[in-house]
């Protein structure tokens, strides 16, 4: 495969080691890149504006004028799909990852091997981003993107389908649990979540990315929270 990836971070010396390191990746997994250095987040969303043909971002998240996160949360009103990873050297910023589904935190200085695993990851997820769900809809054929798909809930014999658009369809939350894949999880018998797409967890429920929340079984909260990490 071939991957287009943007490093962003001030420090000059940090985007050539980090770009070392992902040619030698590329090396090793038999994929193609083609990795674009930015000094800040201003020149990279410059440069966005232009082409937005990045699959994966490497981002620092102490910069200068912009930060790392702020940028993120800017992106990802148009691209859902980028696959964003924050390179740190504090750990104070890991909850903000919930609110642009970070991919994963890299603490500087960036090991080799996590950051191979991290790639991988990112890899896989741009592939299953290709994947569809078919939903029969009154005598039509609905194609949707799964990893739209924020969450799904159901209501006697029909499931409600939320992605950017809502579905309604007569069938089984179970039946529609097979035709998904790791990202979502059965949050007792009524809904399924997409946990890519959640922002925070309490007690009572799941708030998602856009506001959207899901009531909380009692008892559920630790599982929910354990489904997020593994993920990660």
């Amino acid at each position: 495969m071939e991957y287009t990836i943007a490093i962003c971070d001030d420090a000059e010396i940090d985007r050539e080691n980090l770009g070392g390191l992902v040619l030698r990746w590329a090396e090793a997994s038999g994929n193609r890149v083609r990795v674009d250095g930015f000094p800040s987040a201003e020149s990279f969303l410059f440069a966005y504006a232009e082409k937005k043909d990045y699959d994966i971002l490497l981002l620092d998240i102490e910069m200068g004028a912009m930060d790392g996160v702020t940028m993120a949360k800017r992106l990802r009103r148009e691209n859902d799909t980028v696959q964003i990873v924050f390179i740190t050297g504090y750990s104070d910023y890991i909850a903000e990852g919930y609110d642009v589904a970070a991919l994963h935190y890299l603490m500087k200085p960036v090991d080799e091997e996590k950051l191979f695993s991290v790639l991988d990851r990112a890899a896989e997820r741009l592939a299953k981003n290709e994947r569809v769900l078919n939903l029969e809809l009154g005598g039509e054929m609905a194609r949707v993107p799964i990893y739209q798909i924020r969450y799904a809930e159901v209501l006697g014999n029909y499931v409600t389908v939320h992605a950017l658009t809502d579905y309604t369809v007569k069938m089984t939350l179970g039946r529609l649990e097979e035709q998904l894949d790791e990202r979502f999880y059965r949050v007792g018998r009524s809904a399924l979540v997409n946990l890519t797409q959640i922002s925070r967890v309490t007690r009572s429920q799941i708030v998602l990315a856009g506001g959207d929340t899901v009531p909380l079984p009692r008892g559920a909260y630790e599982g929910v929270n354990r489904a997020i990490i593994n993920m990660r």
